[in-house]
């Protein structure tokens, strides 16, 4: 049984050789008892279904398992036409070692008709921070909009974005990222191999799936904003050598957390705090050298909460540690942006995150909030005028709105909102072939 530092909210591994013979003896079917144990996550049973095999496919993109999922707007008193049909699926990726991974995620057909040249297209979500618990997974967001467990409340946002992107004809495939959702191992948070090779083999998988529309020949778009925005970002600058065989038309690249380095200043201190520990959690997994570090300068108190925040989606987080400060969490008092900062080895582990070195061979739209202040604007207009420098076809847009409350959130997520419909025909464009022109000769006098 693991355990985080309370039970209360535990992420719990349940023998279910236990529950059967408990069936036995009173009488009951053990039939049910097909898994070796159970996940329980903060008070939410995770479905067997996100258990992984222990052997994988060969080819990045295979589909592993796949069953039908109820959409939460599917429901018997809403006259309009149903959104669309989806599957849930699981499917190999590779992970930042070079490690064969499953990954979970969604396949959406859409009701409405496809009424643009070619085949159905189809568009890569990548969901902004959702959180490190396995009940924060994007696919179960799907069927259950609202997750409320032991200390835990997921709310699945971006169900916005994909019911307007399923109006406009258009196939839709979900991930759940490494580690969110499948039991195997920990969310490895904006870790941008991971998350780019999880959204292009996604991709993948939603073409091998049988009995859709799509072709090999379908237009892909990428869609993204904050987390999502640096998965989509670093899929379109990492596909040409990745996934070469897709045929990627264009990528919508919100709100990008480009370098690191600059971002975890803006979430030290503001309602995400959590975001901070979730980073390192995901980064400590796989490398000895953070690892060290957090023994070397985490006290007590933040190793507690480290443990305690990588069970938790990002509505506990709030309520529990927003606005926490990362200098209480530390032996000698610093900050662990500081202590960041000051340490070689650790810079070059956010280093090797950048976004950015990559010339992405489609238009991408890269849009932020000038008065961002947690997935800071200055890195993402810097992300743009990279790609620029590299000759990519480049959108940047600017949202100039009012300051909204210092690290509250709102500076960060009100673009997403007032941009999100431009955003969506901006990419549909590209799926329908349009052409697009790019503006990084206005760059320098843009915001």
């Amino acid at each position: 049984m693991e355990m985080s530092s309370s039970s209360a909210v535990s992420r719990v591994r349940i023998p279910v050789a236990g529950v059967a013979a408990v069936a036995l003896l009173a009488g009951l079917p053990a039939a049910s008892a097909a898994a070796d144990e159970r996940t329980i996550s903060r008070g939410v049973e995770i479905p067997a279904f996100y258990d992984p095999p222990k052997r994988l496919p060969e080819h990045n993109g295979a589909i592993i398992r796949k069953q039908p999922l109820k959409l939460a707007l599917d429901q018997p008193d809403i006259d309009e036409p149903l959104p669309g049909r989806a599957t849930r699926i699981m499917y190999r990726s590779t992970d930042a070692r070079g490690k064969a991974v499953a990954v979970t995620g969604a396949y959406i057909a859409p009701d409405k008709a496809w009424t643009g040249p070619g085949p159905q297209p189809l568009v890569a979500l990548a969901s902004g921070t959702m959180g490190q618990g396995d009940q924060c997974a994007p696919s179960l967001s799907l069927e259950n909009p609202l997750i409320v467990g032991d200390n835990t409340i997921s709310f699945g946002y971006e169900n916005l974005a994909l019911l307007k992107l399923l109006k406009t004809g258009v196939a839709v495939v979900v991930t759940d990222y490494v580690g969110l959702g499948g039991t195997d191992r920990l969310h490895t948070y904006v870790d941008r191999l991971d998350e780019a090779h999880a959204l292009l083999d996604a991709a993948r998988a939603a073409l091998r799936l049988p009995g859709t529309k799509l072709t090999k020949n379908s237009a892909i778009g990428l869609y993204g904003y904050s987390q999502g925005g640096g998965a989509s970002g670093a899929a379109a600058e990492l596909a040409p050598d990745y996934a070469p065989e897709l045929k990627l038309a264009g990528a919508y690249v919100g709100a990008p957390p480009a370098n690191l380095s600059e971002v975890i200043y803006g979430i030290d201190g503001s309602a995400l705090a959590g975001a901070l520990a979730w980073s390192i959690n995901g980064f400590a997994q796989g490398s000895p050298v953070v690892k060290k570090a957090i023994d070397k300068n985490v006290n007590k108190a933040g190793k507690a909460a480290l443990k305690d925040l990588s069970t938790m989606c990002v509505g506990d987080a709030i309520l529990k540690y927003g606005f926490a400060e990362s200098k209480k969490w530390t032996k000698d008092g610093r900050s662990l942006t500081r202590i960041i900062s000051a340490d070689p080895s650790l810079k070059k582990v956010l280093a090797r995150q950048r976004i950015g070195r990559l010339k992405p061979r489609v238009p991408v739209r890269v849009t932020t909030g000038i008065r961002d202040d947690i997935v800071v604007h200055g890195q993402a207009r810097r992300l743009a005028s990279d790609w620029c420098a590299k000759g990519a076809k480049v959108v940047y847009n600017p949202v100039d709105l009012p300051d909204l409350g210092n690290k509250l959130l709102t500076n960060h997520l009100a673009p997403l909102l007032t941009d999100q419909e431009t955003a969506i025909s901006w990419l549909t464009d590209r799926l329908k072939g349009k052409g697009v022109k790019s503006n990084c000769a206005k760059i320098p006098y843009q915001p």
